[in-house]
């Protein structure tokens, strides 16, 4: 389930798990502020290191030390 963040009329902000199908909340559910919700840098799929386009395939073809299957 997806974590969004909302920004309140106060400019704070708070973030709240909802399934995707459900519509953005239109109030705080806590102080009852009109809120309006926000893109944040969080994104859903994060690749850390060198990445499958670096070792994998690239413009070159699989990566020197993929397996070929020539044994």
């Amino acid at each position: 389930m997806p974590t969004y963040t909302y920004r309140r009329e106060d400019g704070t902000t708070f973030e709240v798990q909802q399934k995707i199908t459900e519509d953005p909340l239109e109030e705080c559910p806590e102080t009852g502020q009109n809120v309006e919700r926000i893109i944040t840098g969080n994104a859903g799929v994060i690749f850390k290191g060198e990445g499958f386009h670096v070792n994998d395939y690239d413009e070159h073809g699989p990566a020197d030390d993929a397996d070929d299957g020539d044994e």
